[in-house]
Parts: C-alpha cells; structure tokens; sequence
C-alpha cells in the first residue's frame, strides 16, 4: 500500500500541478480561461479511450511490468510540458499525458481486489485514493516553492521548472514498481505459505457467488451503467476542485504562487482525513448508500454557499475546505461498490469502463466552468455547475442496493 499510494501521488500530482502553473502559464503564454479549461480536461479523453484496453492487458501480463510502463511513460510526458508554447502544444501534450497514465488507477483499483475482500475494500481503497488529497497537500506548497525559487533560472519561467522537477520522481518509481511489486499473492516474499493461502482463500470464497465475471456480462450490466453515471457526477465536482481551487483562491486574496500553493494545502489535508474516517464508518456499518448520499448533497451545498464569500479570502478556504471534505470522501467508497460485484476479466472491463465513462467529466467540466468564468467575468456559475453534479451524484447513490458491501 505505501508503494502504491506513492504512485499515485506523483500520477495525480502531475496531473494537477497545471492548475498552479496556471497562475504564471496563463500570461505568458496568454491562455483564456476557456484555453486552460480545454487544456486541462482534454486530458482525459485520451483517458476514457485507452482505459479498458489498457486494463485488460494488465489483467494479462501482470501488474509489476505494465504500472512500470505507465509510470515511466507518463513522467517523460510530463516533463515535455516545458516546452508549451501554444494552445495547440499545450493540448497535444495534455493527450498524451493523458493516454500514458490512463490505465495507472483502474489497473491498481483491479490489482487491489486480488489481495482484499470486499468488507475491508472501502478502507484500503481510501487509504489509496487519499493519494488525491495528499497529492494537493504536498504538491501545492512544493508547487508554490518551486515556481517562485527556480523562476528565471537557467532561462526557464518557474511553471517549466515546474512540470520538468515534477516529473523526474514519476520515472523513478516506475523503475521502483519493477523491482518491488508482487503482481499476486502468490509472489509476496513478505507472505508466509499460510498467510498466501489465506488470502486467497478469501478471495476465491468471494469470486465464486460473483455473477459478473466476464467482459460481456460487466458492459450489459445496469448496476455498472449506473455507477458510471455517478462517477461522472461526483468526478466533475472532484475534477473542478482540484483544476480550479488555485484560481479561486487568487481570485479572493490576489496571493503569489507560493501563498496559493501553501493555501490549497489546507483544504486537501482535511479532505484526506474524510477520506478515510468515512469510509471506516462505511465498512464498520457494512453501509454505502446513506454514507455516498449525505455528504454527496452537502457537499452541493457548500460549493453553492461558496459565492457568498468569493472575495473573502478566510471565508474561501474554510467553505472550500468544508466542501472539499465532502468531495473526496465519497470517492472510495463509490469504488468498493463495483469491486464488491465483479470478478476476473470482468472485473478489468468493468472497472475500466466505469473507469473511463466517469472521467469524461474531465474533458467538459473543466472547459465548462473555463468558458462560464470568461463568459460571465466570475466564477460564482462554474461553482453552481459542480454543485449540481454533486447533487446529482448523490440522487443516484439512493439508487444503489442499501447494502453493497461483501454481495
């Protein structure tokens, strides 16, 4: 698991970090909202295309040699994010970025249901996607730092130092995932031969009475369809935080770079401990519905209550720090859900295309609450549209079985 998280931190880390290189990227290059906004979610087109191939062939060569690939590929990408020069550049480079990482978090969700059952999966799952948060937590003083202390250095501004230091740790881990990572229980050193049986006991003991096992099966299934649905909605509030939340935070306080970055972390490390104590309290309940909904529509809430005080900068990051802790507390425990019903290949088709239906909220969300915020001069719209999809996340969680837990 501290492997993994680690992955995924850098992965999201050089996601995001375009949201602070925003800041200076925007006037240098002289990008619109409506520019970033595109640049930022045509990211995940590439995404939603490459994800279910990309897991179905993890499924087959193992999980050591394809989330090194991933990891090697998408920190060679990134780092040929200093050379934008256009928005064209600037999207061609956001595809790519995206069709090299778009397999990392389906994969890893896939490769955790082989060593978890499903009532302990909606903690393990927050304990790893606590990399989301923790990515903003780290990454945005770093992000902050860096753009300030290297800017003019050897001739690059400090958003291209940014994306170059950014992405030399995603190359290394990929080579520390291809000498550490046990693709199956089978292959963990740290495991006794009693303690191998065990878990896979369990595990086949929980395959067995699963009815989605095959590809055809997951994509007919409705159950699927409807979770799909409800990633989009709830990964467009996600996606407009974590895109957004640096311009907001300028816009309230006109901050430098590094007071912006060091600003982000605070809503990011409360976010994380939501993750986790939700998800606890999901599995100790052996509840989901209840606990995806309730904070599904107060986060809606808050995100709304938020252009109340969009030009106080105390009042922004304590309503987005609130928010935010709603946002990324359901995540989790909405990906416990199809791992609960799926099994072999149909579970590396169906969570991939979960996967990558829901991540199209990437590609229009972002661009939208761009074009909103030039259109209208505020971004009071752009925060009444995450606040929709968050109430809309939370109508179809009451639409889910009362109690997925270990079906």
């Amino acid at each position: 698991m501290p492997l993994l998280l680690t992955v995924f931190v850098i992965a999201y880390l050089d996601r995001i970090n375009v949201g602070l290189a925003k800041l200076q990227m925007a006037s240098d290059l002289g990008f619109s909202n409506t520019v970033y906004g595109i640049g930022a979610g045509i990211f995940y087109l590439a995404y939603a295309i490459f994800e279910v191939p990309s897991n179905l062939i993890m499924h087959r060569v193992g999980a050591r040699r394809w989330i090194a690939r991933i990891a090697i590929t998408w920190g060679i990408v990134s780092m040929c994010m200093l050379f934008v020069h256009s928005a064209a550049s600037f999207y061609v480079l956001r595809v790519l970025l995206g069709a090299a990482e778009c397999g990392l978090f389906p994969g890893i969700i896939l490769y955790l249901t082989y060593w978890y059952p499903a009532r302990r999966r909606g903690r393990i799952i927050a304990m790893f996607m606590a990399a989301l948060p923790l990515s903003g937590l780290i990454g945005g003083p770093l992000s902050g730092w860096i753009m300030q202390a290297c800017n003019g250095a050897s001739g690059l501004r400090g958003w291209q130092w940014l994306f170059l230091l950014e992405a030399l740790p995603a190359v290394l881990m990929g080579f520390v995932v291809w000498r550490l990572l046990p693709d199956r229980v089978t292959d963990a050193r740290w495991l006794t031969p009693s303690e191998k049986a065990l878990i896979q006991r369990l595990i086949h003991a929980e395959n067995v009475v699963k009815t989605t096992s095959t590809i055809r099966a997951a994509l007919r299934s409705g159950r699927i369809w409807l979770m799909s649905l409800m990633l989009y909605a709830f990964a467009s509030a996600n996606m407009g935080i974590s895109f957004w939340l640096p311009t907001l935070l300028q816009r309230a306080g006109h901050e430098t770079a590094l007071h912006v970055g060091l600003l982000t972390a605070i809503p990011y490390a409360f976010a994380a401990m939501a993750m986790v104590g939700l998800s606890m309290s999901s599995d100790r309940r052996r509840e989901r519905r209840w606990h995806l909904a309730l904070p599904a529509f107060a986060g809606a809430a808050l995100l709304a209550a938020s252009t109340l005080w969009s030009d106080n900068l105390a009042m922004t990051v304590v309503v987005m720090t609130a928010a935010s802790m709603c946002v990324f507390a359901v995540a989790p425990l909405l990906w416990s859900q199809p791992t609960a019903l799926l099994s072999g290949a149909g579970a590396a088709a169906g969570i991939a295309m979960i996967s990558s239906l829901g991540n199209l909220a990437g590609v229009f969300g972002p661009s939208l609450f761009g074009w909103l915020t030039d259109l209208t001069h505020s971004t009071a719209w752009g925060m009444y549209l995450l606040a929709g999809f968050m109430a809309l996340g939370g109508g179809l969680a009451l639409c889910t079985p009362a109690r997925l837990v270990n079906q």
